[in-house]
């Protein structure tokens, strides 16, 4: 199934797409990725920002790991240079943010940007930030869904590579209309990789 929305077209030549996935917490969407079994790309590896589950789920399949925390460092561009050299080791074709609860900056992005997308559980422009599913009840709205996009310094405001939408049903609370997004999301963002290993989504 082609995603709603495309930011660009290409016809290309398939390949498995090196790719490292960033995240935060429980790991759920990286873990779809380990258990998709058409994924067109390899993990090659899993970092986060802070001891999270989302790391025993990846030793436990196998994979590599690292742990960049802003703790470590003076400053928020050292950390970011640290996470902009960690993610070199592992020559990536794709960084999906994948609940990676953090602001990447200009070190980071200057290097790695252009291949660097992000899940949300909103359909932007709407909703950015960390509360978005609360903040889509609270505005009262009939359909949310998610959104992939590319990453850019700005919050949630990347070009939007793809969106699905889905109704908000009478008794959702935050929990269970963000746990029907989860499934959304992750299908979603199975098929927004596959199109850019297939040339048919173009990260510009």
């Amino acid at each position: 199934m082609v995603p709603d929305s495309i930011l660009s077209q290409k016809a290309g030549s398939p390949k498995r797409l090196r790719l490292l996935v960033l995240a935060s917490g429980t790991g759920s969407l990286t873990q779809a990725l380990i258990e998709t079994t058409n994924l067109r790309a390899e993990i090659v590896a899993v970092g986060a920002d802070r001891p999270a589950p989302v790391l025993a789920i990846a030793e436990q399949a196998g994979l590599p790991t690292f742990q960049i925390n802003p703790a470590d460092f003076s400053t928020r561009e050292a950390w970011d240079q640290a996470l902009a050299s960690a993610v070199a080791q592992y020559r990536p074709d794709l960084v999906v943010s994948a609940g990676f609860m953090r602001l990447l900056g200009s070190a980071f992005l200057t290097q790695w940007g252009r291949i660097t997308i992000n899940t949300h559980p909103a359909l932007l422009p709407n909703f950015p930030g960390a509360q978005a599913v609360r903040d889509a009840l609270a505005a009262g709205v009939a359909v949310s869904g998610c959104t992939v996009h590319r990453v850019i310094a700005e919050m949630d405001a990347g070009p939007i590579l793809a969106q699905r939408r889905l109704p908000v049903l009478p008794g959702d609370d935050e929990s269970s209309l963000h746990e029907r997004i989860k499934t959304v999301e992750r299908n979603l963002l199975v098929e927004v990789i596959n199109h850019i290993a297939l040339g048919a989504i173009v990260l510009a």
